[in-house]
């Protein structure tokens, strides 16, 4: 392999090869209007309405975050570095009429100018993240005085009782739990690439938390009440599947920066 072929380079091509299906899977795309309401209230809860404050949707993807959040009001960029997420995420903003700025970069260095956001969103990057501290400290510094980011993630890696339960019942009676979500050369990459990432041992809210307040954030807020998102979601997946997922560490952090 290419010497200048970095980890990132690695995560980047990753998620250009799944854009083209990323929106068939339950947890990407939003497949009820429950569920859609389910997100908005916990935006609501922790954001306020948007009323043209400029938001930042990190590793945008096909834009299903950015849609919510301009549905709220908000003046929304989304930003990604991979093309064919960001060529979807442009067709299906002009399909819909929305006017949604989406730009390429990287969210650990995104190249966005300081103190030019109220409000940074992301869902299920963090989990990924090559340096989470620095990413952090850059996202504090594109957020204004006053200005919050709400994080949603969780720790898909670790093992528990209900997935060591769904491996046994899944040997007894293949296809049970569904398809999975890659073929299985992409999950081989998958699992090759979060095996280097910073929380390969998993995500854990209170670490993120932690490491938030590191980063300069004046306070923070762990929330792991998204049942409501659970719920909708269960009803688009195979029993085990929806099991699975109503049973992870799931949650979201809302951070805040200083107002002076």
């Amino acid at each position: 392999m290419n010497s200048n072929y970095t980890l990132r380079d690695e995560i980047r091509d990753y998620w250009s090869l799944r854009a083209p299906t990323f929106d068939e899977q339950v947890g990407h795309e939003i497949f009820s209007e429950e569920e859609r309401q389910a997100w908005r209230d916990l935006f609501l809860r922790h954001l306020g309405p948007g009323e043209g404050r400029r938001a930042l949707d990190l590793a945008s993807g096909t834009g299903v975050i950015s849609h919510l959040l301009h549905g709220l009001g908000f003046t929304v960029t989304g930003l990604d570095w991979s093309d064919a997420m960001l060529n979807q995420a442009r067709a299906k903003a002009a399909k819909r009429g929305a006017d949604i700025r989406f730009v390429m970069g990287d969210a650990e260095r995104t190249l966005e100018q300081p103190e030019s956001y109220d409000v940074l969103v992301t869902r299920h990057l963090v989990w990924t993240l090559v340096d989470p501290k620095a990413a952090f400290r850059e996202w504090h510094s594109l957020l204004k005085p006053g200005g919050c980011l709400l994080v949603v993630d969780g720790d898909f890696v670790s093992d528990t009782i209900v997935k060591r339960v769904i491996r046994f019942v899944e040997k007894l009676v293949p296809g049970l739990a569904g398809a999975p979500h890659a073929p299985n050369a992409m999950r081989e990459t998958h699992e090759r690439i979060l095996s280097r990432v910073y929380f390969s041992k998993g995500a854990q809210a209170q670490e993120v938390a932690g490491l938030l307040r590191e980063a300069g954030f004046a306070r923070t807020i762990i929330d792991r009440d998204l049942k409501p998102i659970h719920r909708a979601q269960a009803k688009n997946l195979p029993l085990l599947k929806g099991l699975e997922r109503a049973t992870q560490h799931r949650y979201a952090v809302l951070a805040v920066k200083a107002s002076t």
